[in-house]
């Protein structure tokens, strides 16, 4: 197309001539190869030939001229532009068809199912799995068709056994592994086929949330078929405009002197038959795209059943899928059958709790068990189980376990076997699903002292656990609902009538009615948030035996009033709230046993002189604040033993630090102090004093008074000597002297000596 001429128009006569004389003034058609003249005959040439035709007085370029004029003027749009409409509707086929391949939500899902496929029909497991089902007498099958209700065991082969049940819920609590059973399986089949089954689960369970490739495939069919009925509808009606002459009438006369023209369109004849050739091709596509929706709407797609493949098989707890895996199935059945068949095998609970217990069972030995033992934040024997597939058997063999730590393994099943474990006092379970025999229950109820469960959804919350009555502590770190008082799955904390200790790090919005239920004898409260505001706090009036409480990151504006009727409170932690002003601290005084305040991690400005009331005070942390002026009065609370200043805006401390003769632990770190008072040294109790990061320029004899100084940090100043009494301090060793090397160096070699011995 790009090389030939596309339209070949001559000149041609609006009126007849008149008579001879005038040819030569009027258009004519002319027949001619070639539009230049002939060149002159040589003299030398004694032929000489004479052109003869109908004159135009038209040169090269006005014929090139008037082919552009009249292809953009005379020619119909459908017969200039049908090659690129058969170009621009073919690619949107192809982007109708393969869309869905590239788009990321849909072609990741259809690459792996279509790997995972693959792996799960070459699967030596399968094999062994199919083998053994098609192993069974006839008699054996149609005992288990007519007795569908009843568990049966497929025949045991030469490479191994399945069991198989009726139906999830029909699985037995404790799942029974044959050990003479486990020589037999290959070990490397065994990991591999374990590994398909972890993929086809999660796979599952990401594909089954949405319905995206089905939406998809719907608008894709549907939008071929609206463009073959398009496509079909104009191309009928336009086909007719593709002629082979075509009249041009274009006003360019003064140009050429001519108007009108004849046309030849030279792609005329090919256009034609093309378009009837396309047409049938388009046909043909639309019927196949007709077909497919009507496939598409015939039946459910975004449901798959498996009821042929249980009823051939016996394996009955195959599950049947939803959306986009019922889809997929729906999709590979049109190629064969067969791997929807296969795949089967992989989706059975019953065949993947065997394999996972045969391999367990091999991998993690006693002897490899105790090896992990370690002892715990709470001092106990404590064996950490992360990421496994199952929880082996071979755990019940530790008869020494304490606590049992299980992290990130999906459907746990605790057997009744966990009786031997009479030591067993704490139980951890982060991100697991568990289930529990009922006599393993019996035996937690009685045994069980402290829970921890960290969870990322709801259902992950095990209801067992609301039924044990001795338990002491119980700790809860997940995402819980905003509105905790519609969460039903924590209202049976009541039935809980041992518990002390109960810590919920979620996002709760007001403290659980649950809670007050087992308020009457709960001894420390934790609430540990995400920012999420805690506001309804009048709950925690009613637990008058606290004697904890801890409300962390809550976005607290001002300390709940709540707090001061709490008469056995001992010690409040407000850590990483928004407190900027706490004038409501006189409060406190009521509270005769609170020792320990922690208002750490704040925006406080001031410290009120109220606070000297507070005289039961023995730990105080005011760090992380924006505090710039100590008041005297803070030192009348002459009973602290801990006061921690560090990162504020303090310049100055006040000499009557001298009154807190019980403090042994003070940390003024990343402050802005330029000199201690001296009456910081009459602290003879002190053996932690952190001074770093500040403007201080010399550092006092006076704190080689400090005998029980065991750590002193004043890194970050600008000291040019250290004083020689620093030797006085017997108990400063230089592990626990931080400070520039340099700076080190200055004090007196047996005093360098002294503090570098052992």
């Amino acid at each position: 197309m790009v090389m030939q001429d596309k339209i070949i128009c001559l000149p041609k006569r609006v009126q007849p001539a008149q008579n001879h004389s005038s040819l030569s003034n009027v258009s004519q058609a002319v027949i001619s190869t070639t539009p230049l003249p002939p060149p002159k005959p040589s003299p030398t040439n004694p032929a000489t030939v004479e052109m003869k035709g109908l004159k135009t007085d038209l040169d090269l370029q006005q014929y090139s001229f008037i082919n552009q004029m009249c292809y953009e003027r005379a020619l119909h749009w459908y017969a200039k532009y049908f090659p690129y409409l058969v170009l621009i509707h073919t690619l949107v086929f192809m982007l109708c068809s393969n869309f869905w391949f590239k788009f990321p939500g849909s072609s990741s899902k259809i690459e792996h199912f279509i790997s995972i496929l693959g792996k799960c029909f070459d699967s030596p497991w399968t094999t062994r799995a199919l083998s053994e089902v098609s192993g069974e007498d006839s008699e054996e099958k149609d005992n288990r068709k007519n007795n569908m209700n009843r568990s049966s065991t497929i025949q045991s082969g030469p490479e191994g056994n399945l069991v198989k049940s009726q139906s999830l819920k029909s699985i037995p609590e404790k799942f029974v592994v044959d050990k003479s059973a486990a020589g037999a399986l290959d070990k490397k089949e065994g990991e591999q086929a374990k590994a398909l089954f972890e993929k086809v689960k999660k796979f599952r369970l990401h594909v089954e949330e949405g319905d995206i490739l089905y939406a998809m495939y719907v608008r894709q069919t549907v939008l071929k078929v609206i463009k073959f009925l398009i496509i079909i509808a104009y191309n009928s009606a336009l086909v007719s405009k593709v002629q082979f002459t075509v009249d041009c009438n274009v006003d360019i006369q003064d140009m050429t002197g001519y108007k009108n023209f004849s046309c030849n369109h030279t792609m005329a004849h090919l256009f034609s038959k093309l378009s009837f050739c396309y047409l049938c091709f388009v046909s043909i596509y639309g019927l196949t795209c007709l077909y497919t929706l009507y496939w598409l709407f015939y039946r459910s797609l975004r449901e798959y059943s498996f009821e042929y493949v249980r009823q051939e098989t016996g394996i009955d707890d195959i599950p049947d899928v939803k959306n986009d895996f019922a889809f997929m199935l729906h999709m590979i059945d049109q190629y064969d059958p067969l791997y929807s068949k296969r795949f089967a095998v992989f989706l059975s609970e019953v065949s993947e709790n065997k394999l996972k217990q045969l391999n367990l069972n091999n991998e993690w030995t006693p002897d490899k068990l105790r090896q992990k033992l370690q002892t715990n934040a709470h001092n106990r024997l404590e064996l950490p189980l992360i990421m496994l597939s199952g929880l082996p058997d071979t755990v019940f063999e530790i008869t020494e376990l304490q606590s049992l730590k299980l992290e990130i393994i999906k459907n746990v099943m605790i057997p009744a076997t966990i009786a031997q474990l009479d030591n067993l006092q704490e139980l951890c379970l982060h991100q697991c699903s568990v289930k529990i025999h009922s006599a393993a229950l019996s035996f937690l109820k009685e045994n069980l002292k402290v829970l921890s469960v960290k969870f990322d959804d709801m259902r992950e919350l095990p209801p067992w656990m609301y039924g044990l009555r001795n338990l002491e502590e119980l700790y809860l770190v997940g995402s819980l609902s905003h509105d905790i008082s519609k969460n039903v799955t924590l209202e049976s904390l009541r039935d809980l009538k041992s518990l002390k200790i109960l810590s919920i790090k979620s996002n709760v919005s007001k403290i659980p009615q649950a809670v007050v239920d087992v308020s009457s004898h709960l001894q420390k409260m934790c609430v540990h948030n995400d920012g999420t505001k805690l506001v309804m706090l009048n709950n925690l009036k009613k637990m008058t035996n606290l004697t904890e409480l801890e409300l962390v990151h809550c976005d607290l504006e001002r300390i709940p009033h709540a707090v001061f009727s709490l008469l056995s409170l001992q010690e409040l932690d407000l850590k990483e709230n928004n407190l900027k002003s706490i004038e409501e601290i006189v409060s406190f005084q009521h509270l005769r046993k609170l020792t320990v305040l922690k208002l750490w991690y704040n925006s406080i400005a001031y410290i009120p002189e109220h606070i000297k009331k507070l005289t039961s005070l023995e730990r105080l942390c005011f760090s992380h604040n924006k505090v710039e002026v100590l008041p005297s009065h803070l030192f009348l609370c002459n009973k602290i033993r801990y006061l921690d200043l560090s990162y504020n805006d303090i310049r100055f401390i006040p000499p009557e630090i001298g009154v807190l003769q019980s403090l042994q632990y003070f940390s003024i770190t990343c402050n802005k102090v330029e000199s201690l008072p001296d009456e910081l040294y009459f602290c003879k109790k002190l053996k932690t004093l952190k001074i770093g990061k500040n403007s201080l320029s010399v550092l006092s004899p006076k704190i080689g008074n400090l005998l029980f100084l065991s750590y002193l940090d004043i890194k970050g100043n600008h000291f040019e000597v250290l004083p020689p009494e620093l030797g006085d301090c017997r108990a400063l060793k230089r592990a626990g002297l931080v400070v520039e090397d340099a700076l080190f160096e200055t004090l007196p070699s047996d005093v360098r000596e002294q503090m570098k011995a052992d």
